[in-house]
């Protein structure tokens, strides 16, 4: 393992160290299994103590950029973060900047729309070209059949948000469920609360029927004038629940 180390002047040894590794990581120069020196070795490269070297491993290992492993064999060793692991970390900082009103309602509903057409446009194609798996379709009709029956506002958000991410799992395209991942688990929760009072249940479950029939067909027109259809309804709706708050407000 060719690094470079260099000391550290600055008040925050820690969060220097572990930035330090993290690009070396993202640089190519440590790779998924290399297995890093010692605390005592990186405590002397660093010029550091061992729990300022502890603290920077800490970190590190928040970020699952690197696991620990017991025994003759141990040591701690550069992982690769899974799909999942990345995803559930973008939704934790999405949702935190979404709370300190980073992004508008408008924005999130508005990306939402034009990624969800690509996701209808993507899984159209998987299925023109028979790569569509019966499963995805299955879980969407599984989940509009739920919000047919007689529900709570909650679980009907809820089969709402599993609709969408089986649509977006049928995409095929892993960077877009990536993507989507946080605005599906994260945002649309979040919007689904704000609109809920708002919106007809019925309009919602006749756009879903709009959007599996096409996808099952594999027309890509139809698809995407049911996104079209249904997130145009949303964000009307996003405007009637502001102005609403906005009076009462």
């Amino acid at each position: 393992m060719k690094l470079e180390f260099r000391p550290l002047v600055t008040d925050s040894l820690p969060k220097q160290i572990a930035e330090h590794l993290r690009q070396a990581i993202l640089e190519g120069e440590l790779r998924a299994g290399d297995r890093l020196p010692t605390e005592d070795e990186l405590a002397a490269q660093y010029q550091v103590s061992r729990p300022t070297i502890r603290e920077a491993l800490k970190r590190l290992a928040a970020q699952n950029l690197i696991r620990s492993r017991r025994g003759p064999t141990g040591g701690t060793f550069i992982s690769r973060p899974t799909l999942e692991e990345s995803s559930e970390s973008l939704v934790s900082t999405t949702m935190l900047l979404a709370s300190m009103n980073e992004f508008s309602l408008a924005e999130i509903a508005e990306t939402r729309h034009q990624l969800t057409r690509l996701c209808m446009i993507y899984a159209c194609q998987q299925q023109q070209q028979g790569l569509l798996e019966k499963t995805h379709l299955q879980q969407m009709r599984q989940h509009l059949q739920l919000q047919e029956d007689e529900m709570s506002d909650e679980a009907f958000c809820a089969a709402d948000v599993a609709f969408h991410r089986a649509l977006v799992n049928a995409s095929g395209n892993r960077m877009l469920e990536f993507l989507m991942y946080a605005l599906v688990e994260a945002m649309q929760p979040v919007a689904n609360m704000v609109v809920y009072q708002f919106r007809e249940r019925q309009h919602v479950i006749q756009c879903h029927h709009q959007m599996v029939t096409a996808l099952e067909q594999g027309d890509e027109v139809q698809g995407k004038q049911a996104v079209d259809d249904l997130m145009d309804y949303l964000k009307a709706r996003y405007q009637e629940a502001q102005h609403w708050r906005a009076q009462r407000g």
